[in-house]
């Protein structure tokens, strides 16, 4: 038997096994690149979002979004193209390169559409224990601290919470029709209620796609799964963001 037939007869040739099926090796590797990417993806975030402050685009996209007209559906209609397109090269099966790319692409593009947000955030303060603290960093820390809660959740009990995905969509629709209606000025107005409702549904996204990335990703899409997993954080971190500042 020479080596490729050796390696064709193991479990760890099943390269496009999901991470519950492979060998308890196999899934501990990938789950490890899988946190790394999205540790890094992260860091990539919060790099591009003070490069970007510091230069002073977020209170140029502030004013252009606040002065153009229905400003914000542009915009939304622009990040979900990106989204579809990034979500695409992400899941490439032919070149890890475009695999990158399209994790970069979205990190770019959240770094962007949260520009506005933290130019109206950076200037607030909140107060935790009688001390002031930074609403952006607070925000920050409580949205890691609900992420590992709910992956720890997900990694100890094993608990496929793919049926979630429907319930989901069909919220996250209801939410935006919300958003839009509201934009149009029908009378409707998002109070601190939508504000926790979508902290619920980012929580439920954290929970659907952990539970995708160890039941339903390939061991070698570990790309793939950390653009899923930031995305769900980044999602949460928008609204528990809205939620300190509205403490002011």
């Amino acid at each position: 038997m020479n080596e490729a037939e050796f390696q064709a007869s193991t479990p760890y040739a099943r390269f496009g096994s999901t991470a519950i099926d492979a060998p308890v090796d196999a899934r501990r590797t990938f789950l490890r690149q899988t946190y790394t990417h999205l540790a890094a993806a992260i860091y990539a975030f919060v790099a591009l979002e003070w490069l970007f402050i510091s230069l002073g685009w977020d209170e140029a996209v502030g004013q252009m979004l606040g002065n153009t007209p229905f400003a914000w559906l542009l915009v939304l209609g622009g990040f979900f193209i990106v989204s579809v397109v990034a979500n695409r090269w992400a899941q490439s099966d032919t070149s890890p390169a475009m695999q990158y790319a399209g994790l970069f692409l979205y990190v770019i593009a959240e770094a962007v559409i949260f520009l506005p947000l933290l130019a109206l955030a950076k200037l607030q303060t909140t107060e935790i224990q009688g001390f002031d603290v930074n609403i952006i960093g607070a925000a920050g820390v409580t949205t890691l601290v609900i992420f590992g809660g709910l992956t720890a959740v997900v990694l100890l009990s094993k608990k496929d919470f793919s049926f979630l995905g429907s319930f989901l969509r069909l919220a996250m629709f209801a939410a935006l029709a919300l958003i839009v209606l509201s934009m149009f000025g029908f009378g409707l107005s998002l109070g601190i209620w939508f504000v926790w409702a979508m902290v619920v549904l980012a929580s439920g996204y954290i929970l659907y796609y952990t539970s995708n990335v160890l039941h339903h990703y390939r061991t070698d899409q570990y790309v793939a799964a950390a653009l899923a997993l930031f995305a769900s954080v980044a999602l949460l971190f928008w609204y528990v963001l809205q939620l300190f500042m509205s403490r002011d």
